[in-house]
């Protein structure tokens, strides 16, 4: 039985554009992924978006998204030029792939010459090319079942990057995946997804970018819907990073799913310094023995931001290690919401896995709600959580400032030394100096608001 829709809802709105695209795709409708469109467009006709009735969803307030009618991103937009130098790397000897409303840009990527068998392209051209490798796995992963917004990502997409890294290779070049979205006076949705496989014994290290083509989202509000599933085979090596960076007045919904085999090691970097509203959704699937498994993230909000973190570790086979450190900077009026949860299955015996959050306060103003989880189900574990909540230690502030440091200073001094432990982390050299300065920028616009309160 469906749910009763509200004026609020949208879902009509969304179940009409459904029908018009999918009049637009034309013979792609007998393709097995449209299957998979059809499903998850069905599955958003029942549960529609989350409300504050859905626990996992209790905390994010979605009314400013679920009352707006977003149209869909004109792909014409990846034909403009555009300059793409503030969302690069400086110094990135790799591989950068662009997409504008979810659109693949190819003047606006750089390619580089790849090893045999290694594929960097976009995702409507794997389908063609590559339909038995890219449909054993999109859509097979992050679920768009139940209220949110994978449904619609998966229902809506045409688009987006795909990275397979054959067994046994070791990719060298760095890979970089900038999702643009170019707003304008109307609200818009773009529905980028990433689907990277990497294959037994393979290596590599992805960096997903997603910012507004106007920063200060002077020009009008849009939402980033966008999906990334990750499949890391036996033995492999991945790192992972997603850096977001939307306009002030963007809307973003992200959901991260990845699926890790035996005596993997995959790493996550996720860095959030822009945004209206932020909801990242990260699930990891530990599905063989000996995998390590790491999320790090940092999060800076200011103003009337918000920004929530979802992640979900399932430990479902014996013998492996997860480590799990978020911190989060608030300032201004913002708001935040961690919420770890570390499953360990029955048969996940010898599970070692540590959760932490560590959370500062720059203004009496912020908020923050933690909530770290452990569900465990075997008896032979080492399992830890914690969270904590402050401001600066004034001591810390003092003594600085008898060495003739500034109290501002001082403050930046801390404030960055706590973000670094995260930005530290990130071994590409090009990625890691820029998000330290997305970082110390962002700290300097929460420092400057702490100053005018």
């Amino acid at each position: 039985m469906s749910k009763k829709t509200t004026p609020a809802d949208k879902r009509e709105f969304y179940l009409a554009a459904f029908n018009r695209f999918e009049e637009s795709l034309n013979g792609e409708t007998a393709s097995p992924f449209h299957q998979i469109r059809r499903q998850a467009i069905d599955s958003f006709a029942v549960s529609g978006f989350p409300s504050g009735r859905d626990e996992a969803w209790r905390h994010t307030n979605v009314t400013a998204v679920t009352r707006a009618e977003f149209a869909l991103a004109p792909k014409s937009a990846a034909s403009i030029g555009v300059d793409t130098t503030p969302f690069s790397f400086p110094g990135f000897d790799g591989i950068q792939l662009v997409f504008i409303n979810g659109q693949y840009s190819q003047q606006a990527s750089t390619l580089r010459e790849l090893p045999d068998g290694v594929r960097v392209t976009s995702l409507a051209t794997a389908l063609i090319e590559e339909p038995g490798l890219v449909d054993a796995h999109l859509g097979r992963h992050a679920s768009y079942e139940g209220p949110g917004f994978a449904a619609l990502n998966t229902a809506f997409v045409t688009d987006g990057a795909f990275v397979h890294i054959p067994k046994g290779g070791r990719l060298e070049i760095p890979i970089h995946l900038l999702y643009l979205s170019a707003a304008t006076s109307a609200p818009t949705v773009s529905f980028p997804r990433t689907l990277i496989v990497v294959e037994d014994g393979a290596a590599g290290f992805v960096a997903e970018t997603y910012a507004g083509l106007q920063p200060d989202g002077a020009d009008g509000e849009y939402l980033t819907d966008a999906v990334t599933e990750i499949v890391a085979g036996d033995g492999s090596e991945l790192h992972h990073c997603k850096i977001q960076q939307e306009g002030d007045r963007a809307f973003h919904a992200g959901a991260l799913h990845v699926t890790e085999g035996l005596d993997c090691a995959f790493t996550s970097h996720n860095v959030i310094v822009g945004g209206q509203l932020v909801r990242n959704d990260t699930t990891t699937l530990l599905e063989g023995e000996g995998i390590e498994s790491t999320l790090n993230g940092v999060f800076l909000g200011g103003d009337e931001s918000r920004i929530d973190n979802h992640t979900t570790i399932e430990h479902a086979r014996p013998n492996c290690v997860s480590h799990e450190l978020y911190k989060g900077i608030l300032g201004g009026h913002s708001q935040a919401v961690f919420s770890g949860r570390i499953h360990v299955h029955q048969v996940a015996q010898k599970t070692n896995a540590y959760q932490s959050n560590q959370n500062l306060l720059l203004s009496d103003d912020a908020e923050i709600t933690s909530k770290p989880q452990l569900e465990i189900y075997a008896d032979d574990v080492k399992c830890s959580h914690g969270s904590t909540t402050g401001q600066l230690d004034a001591e810390a502030i003092f003594y600085l400032r008898s060495r003739g440091i500034s109290e501002r200073q001082a403050i930046t001094i801390l404030t960055r030394a706590f973000a670094d432990e995260i930005v530290d982390s990130i071994p590409n050299e090009a990625v890691r100096l820029r998000v330290g300065e997305l970082v110390a920028d962002k700290l300097s616009a929460l420092l400057g608001q702490r100053g005018s309160e």
